[in-house]
């Protein structure tokens, strides 16, 4: 049975995936002032350990204007190729990856399962997928840049392509600190409305875009993040426990929309909501850069041992 905020039978779901697949995913999560503010401070609450290169003002200010890069890539029709590959790495409609079974971490794993159910990956998402693996990227970096470091040897050009992990990789989280990037009702309530939230295409980008543009700031998305921490287990059942969490905001999204609170100045709860949010995604960015460096330490298994 597939679920959001409760049960949405077969038929009217099938009738939601024609709808949906005559609209363009083409929304920018939070847009340039929100991504920029999620990057800037998760940058800046990284803790000492963490290399000084990745912490100067410089880096910063480079990871805080990367933040809205991918969206940059798929802004316009002129890259049509780039646009249709990459646009499905900004969500994931959970409830339509979840009729399939448990998520597998690999992407072509979770495609064979897309293209056996006769759908299509780039109608359901794949977000924690592309997440994931910049997250690799990362840390791949990082552990390149801990052995040219023991080696004695030049580590500028490693720290620029650290740099420019990091702040992609910041891009995703914040997307998937949005609670429209985990739905189908990512823009207009879909299936049963018995509250009557608007079904108009508007809601995605006034919520992301023009109100926190023109309400929030970074003091109080700073105020609301949570402390440093390394997060523990495997970073794609963490990253997706993340976009369930987002998820479960869904209805308040089109609870506050109906109340007025992305228009204009909003509400006071709105505007304590967004800054939350943003806070969520800042403080989960800034913690999977600290694992990415922790982790990075470990040593990578021979390939070849026993052979």
């Amino acid at each position: 049975m597939f679920r959001t905020h409760g049960k949405i039978h077969l038929a009217v779901l099938a009738a939601v995936l024609l709808c949906l697949a005559a609209l363009p995913r083409n929304a920018s999560a939070w847009g340039n002032e929100g991504h920029r503010i999620i990057n800037r401070l998760a940058v800046g609450g990284l803790p000492a350990d963490v290399p000084q290169f990745l912490r100067a003002p410089a880096a910063i200010d480079e990871i805080e204007y990367l933040g809205p890069e991918p969206d940059r890539w798929r802004s316009h029709a002129a890259e049509p190729e780039l646009l249709a590959a990459q646009a499905p790495e900004h969500f994931i409609d959970l409830e339509l990856a979840d009729a399939l079974g448990p998520l597998p971490h690999q992407r072509f794993d979770f495609e064979a399962e897309v293209f056996a159910a006769h759908q299509r990956p780039e109608t359901i998402g794949l977000q924690p997928w592309e997440t994931d693996e910049v997250w690799e990227r990362l840390k791949a970096a990082m552990r390149q840049y801990r052995a040219m470091r023991a080696a004695n040897q030049d580590t500028k050009q490693v720290e620029a392509v650290i740099i420019f992990y990091a702040g992609w990789l910041g891009h995703y989280v914040g997307d998937g600190s949005q609670p429209l990037h985990t739905t189908i009702r990512y823009n207009g309530w879909v299936g049963p409305n018995p509250n009557g939230y608007t079904t108009e295409h508007r809601i995605h980008w006034q919520f992301e875009g023009p109100f926190v543009g023109a309400n929030i700031h970074a003091p109080e998305v700073q105020a609301d993040m949570s402390p440093v921490r390394r997060i523990q287990g495997d970073m794609f059942d963490a990253y997706l426990a993340y976009l369930r969490h987002s998820a479960t905001f869904v209805e308040k999204v089109y609870q506050l929309d109906k109340l007025g609170g992305f228009a204009g100045a909003g509400t006071s709860e709105s505007r304590a909501f967004t800054a939350e949010r943003l806070a969520a995604g800042a403080s989960m960015l800034r913690d999977m850069i600290y694992t990415a460096w922790i982790d990075s330490a470990q040593p990578v298994p021979d390939p070849y041992a026993g052979k």
